[in-house]
């Protein structure tokens, strides 16, 4: 096995410095105990941490986001097993044009399913309410959901399906103690993946997030319209720190190697 040289060290080196340092930035602009953007900063203080509990707001939007992110992606993962095992499974006429249509929101600005969720949502009477935006985002992340789930259930071994079958369990017990825990590397690393997309997004949520239900990009945005303070920073920084913490915590209870075993394989 070939060994990285020392130009190739330099070049990873240089390329996480390049990825990190927006990252590393905001959170030192966070700790600053001005009261505007500034780096290097005169000192560390917790002054803009504290500042969050008066703005409600962004908790109210966090919470919102949280909910919106867990609830889309879920219900993504309900229709993206079944279309994965079926795709993976069989060859029928129309599979490759199935599973493009299925992809298909990822070819597709934002922006512009933004207007088009708006304008689609608005004509039925569901515009600014909590159910379009449930919709919109079960569209955009079910494409995640359904790519690393299928690098799952096409790596997996089905003898043990058939020997399952020949012991004579059924079509539930069978999905429920044999196929969900061979493909459920796929299926966690799916959901995180849509949770992230779903709890990111800003493009396209700004168009259909009413007064009231703000997400929380959504609801950062419209602040740094008007405000030039490090609020945002620190609002930033706190989600990077609960990122990391669920990170930790789900390597140690199911092993982060696992849970993204399936999107190594979207790139084979």
């Amino acid at each position: 096995m070939r060994q990285n040289g020392p130009l190739a060290l330099i070049f990873h080196t240089l390329f996480v410095i390049f990825m990190l340092a927006p990252i590393v930035v905001v959170c030192l602009v966070a700790f600053t105990p001005e009261g505007y953007l500034s780096l290097p900063t005169h000192g560390f203080s917790l002054r803009w941490f504290r500042a969050i509990a008066n703005y409600p707001e962004f908790v109210h939007a966090f919470w919102i986001s949280l909910g919106l992110g867990a609830l889309s992606s879920f219900v993504a993962l309900l229709f993206a097993v079944p279309a994965a095992l079926a795709i993976a499974r069989y060859k029928f006429r129309g599979r490759d044009a199935l599973a493009a249509l299925f992809l298909s929101p990822l070819m597709i600005p934002h922006v512009v399913l933004g207007i088009a969720f708006l304008r689609f949502f608005t004509s039925i009477g569901m515009g600014g309410g909590f159910p379009a935006l449930i919709i919109a985002h079960v569209i955009v992340v079910f494409p995640f959901a359904l790519r690393l789930t299928l690098a799952a259930a096409t790596g997996m071994d089905r003898s043990v399906e058939m020997a399952a079958i020949s012991l004579g369990a059924g079509g539930w017990i069978l999905f429920r103690r044999v196929t969900l825990p061979l493909i459920l590397p796929g299926v966690i690393s799916g959901w995180a993946l849509a949770f992230i997309q779903s709890f990111d997004d800003l493009t396209m949520t700004v168009f259909l997030a009413a007064p009231g239900i703000e997400t929380l990009p959504v609801r950062m945005f419209l602040y740094v319209q008007d405000n030039i303070d490090p609020l945002v920073t620190s609002v930033s920084a706190s989600v990077i720190a609960v990122t990391m913490a669920a990170l930790i915590l789900l390597d140690r209870f199911y092993g982060l190697d696992r849970v993204l075993a399936g999107k190594s394989d979207t790139g084979r």
